[in-house]
């Protein structure tokens, strides 16, 4: 892979190597070594959940490794390195999260289908594959309509694997389908981009923390018939003002009026 500054346009990853007809990537996990007690934990859009031994993938081919079976209809919505004994969370786009322990999942090989990890209803699918380190990390969810909230990952209970999970979002007319959920703590800085082409960034801490069954807060003002594309976290922070480049619009204040914004919602 080249190197290249932030503004090029880098090298198309067909060129590394060969895709299927629809096929996209959905992950880039970095690697040092291929030892055996890590692993790579996979979900997939129906939320079947899968983990295989990082030594499995040691010996590469160029046209690629099957790292899970697929049914025809579902595809991979995110995958991690995990050390066996870390804390997962699946976000569906309804709003419903599943947390349940890594060891709840026992290893398979690479051909593996693997097991259920969250139950869904029809038309329903799993947005985010969160893996936590301890439970003091926080669970940020946003909303097409631009509307999200951060609450802390000890007020989520243990649903248990294989179960519809716990509200971690109302869902709700005015927030629309949950479009993205990221694990965050105080300090990290996220990036939010709308249908519209306008991105955002803000820390953070200036997003209230609120209950899992609330509605949240504002996290930024739409347009007229656009929505929150996505969100995620800013991995380094650049300092403002870089020449040739304007610094980014401020995000919706967190305490912005919202209608009712702790209506909890039956579970």
């Amino acid at each position: 892979v080249p190197q290249g500054t932030r503004s090029s346009r880098g090298k198309p990853i067909v060129n590394l190597f060969p895709f299927e007809d629809g096929e996209k990537i959905s992950a880039i996990l970095p690697v040092k070594e291929f030892t055996d007690d890590r692993f790579i934990f996979m979900c997939t859009a129906q939320g079947t959940v899968k983990k295989t031994p990082l030594s499995d993938f040691s010996n590469p081919r160029r046209s690629g490794i099957i790292a899970v079976a697929l049914d025809a209809d579902d595809f991979l919505i995110g995958a991690e390195i995990t050390n066996g004994t870390q804390d997962v969370v699946l976000v569906s786009d309804v709003g419903k999260a599943v947390w349940f322990d890594e060891e709840d999942v026992r290893p398979m090989g690479r051909t593996a289908r693997g097991v259920r990890g969250m139950k869904l209803g029809e038309q329903q699918q799993v947005l985010s594959l969160l893996v936590a380190d301890n439970e003091q990390q926080t669970v940020l969810v946003a909303t097409e309509n631009g509307y999200g909230k951060r609450t802390a990952l000890a007020d989520f209970r243990h649903s248990g694997r294989g179960t519809q999970g716990v509200i971690a979002i109302a869902a709700s007319e005015r927030n629309g389908r949950v479009v993205a959920a990221r694990l965050v703590r105080d300090d990290d800085e996220i990036m939010l981009i709308t249908t519209g082409g306008v991105l955002i960034r803000t820390r953070v801490r200036e997003i209230r923390e609120l209950g899992r069954a609330t509605q949240g807060v504002t996290l930024i003002a739409l347009d007229a018939g656009e929505k929150l594309a996505g969100l995620e976290k800013v991995v380094e922070s650049e300092d403002e003002g870089t020449p040739g480049e304007p610094a980014a619009p401020e995000a919706a204040a967190p305490d912005a009026p919202v209608a009712d914004p702790d209506t909890p919602a039956a579970e």
